[in-house]
């Protein structure tokens, strides 16, 4: 029988791949951007400043900012050497799709790729970009050419169609629409955490972000507790894995929130899960849908490890909560 041996929870942001000389180009770029905070109510910047008081001042030295990027760096060294160690036959990884290859005539609520092979091509930035955010961006993608990857189709399709009977009306693809690659969330995934020790994947691609047909945060969790039925149904000796590509919040950070997230599914606390306010799921923070369908996934497991950066980086206390865990 097959078995749902690790699951795993990471961040991905593109300021895991900036280094500290840098992190103020990012604090620039949010002060040019329109924000929502904590409550999820549309702010400027200067609104966004003025309502937090300025008081993240104190967490912007950049002592501070180095001591985490240098703990987030460990973070997913111990995440690729857990999953290098578990010996996996499959991995599902629980993504979102930036309008990398899914767009207005045709946004999924849940899909299951299907194909062989997935590619994730090389970077796709105008040449007037800038640099450090090529940088960035680069962690996701190829260095020299475009590369195929191995998926685990036997096990998606498997868990399609055993999706469907348990009244998942899901959307499932085949190839990839456009050139750009499998997505962030999935480059992430190959080029941060597996490395050379690539294993076939399942993607399986939510709708985080766009209106209105989001997944509702107590559906993610049975999406991930029906995935973990079809695994146990399979007849196959398959020792599979679960990730959760993204979030915690961002780009305004909601530390209560962050912690109380991973304290939850620490605890198992479902009711406080299921019952989160799609208000506070609005922009970098909807991919906290990606971990509650792996929290679903994983009940059987338990959460023996987990770290918590909140990486500000501008007063108004803009920046990433990057998150990190394993279940075993």
């Amino acid at each position: 029988m097959a078995n749902l041996v690790l699951g795993v929870g990471s961040s991905h942001s593109p300021a895991l791949n900036v280094s500290l000389s840098n992190y103020q180009k990012l604090a620039e770029r949010d002060q040019k951007l329109e924000h929502y905070d904590i409550e999820g109510i549309p702010r400027t910047y200067e609104q966004l400043l003025q309502h937090r008081d300025g008081r993240f001042q104190n967490e912007i030295s950049k002592k501070t900012i180095s001591s985490r990027i240098q703990n987030c760096n460990k973070n997913l060294e111990k995440l690729a050497s857990e999953i290098a160690e578990a010996k996996l036959d499959a991995v599902i990884i629980v993504g979102d799709d930036q309008k990398e290859q899914y767009h207005d005539e045709n946004m999924p609520s849940i899909l299951i790729y299907t194909g062989d092979t997935i590619q994730n091509n090389t970077l796709q930035l105008p040449n007037h970009a800038p640099e450090y955010w090529k940088i960035a961006r680069s962690q996701f993608h190829e260095q020299n050419s475009s590369r195929d990857y191995p998926v685990a189709r036997d096990l998606a399709l498997h868990m399609a169609k055993h999706l469907i009977e348990k009244h998942f009306d899901i959307s499932h693809s085949e190839q990839l629409g456009k050139n750009r690659g499998e997505g962030h969330a999935f480059g992430f995934v190959h080029r941060r955490l597996m490395h050379e020790n690539i294993i076939p994947i399942v993607p399986i691609i939510l709708n985080t972000y766009y209106p209105p047909n989001q997944p509702r945060p107590a559906r993610c969790i049975q999406l991930g507790e029906t995935i973990n039925e079809a695994i146990e149904c399979l007849p196959e000796d398959l020792r599979v894995g679960i990730i959760a590509s993204g979030g915690l919040s961002h780009f305004t950070i909601d530390e209560a929130l962050d912690r109380k997230l991973l304290d939850a599914m620490e605890t198992k606390d479902r009711k406080f899960l299921s019952s989160i306010s799609t208000n506070k799921l609005k922009s970098g923070n909807s991919e906290i849908r990606n971990w509650l369908t792996v929290f679903g996934a994983v009940d059987s497991l338990t959460m023996d490890w987990k770290d918590y950066q909140p990486c500000y980086r501008t007063p108004a206390g803009t920046g990433c909560g990057m998150a990190f865990s394993i279940w075993n």
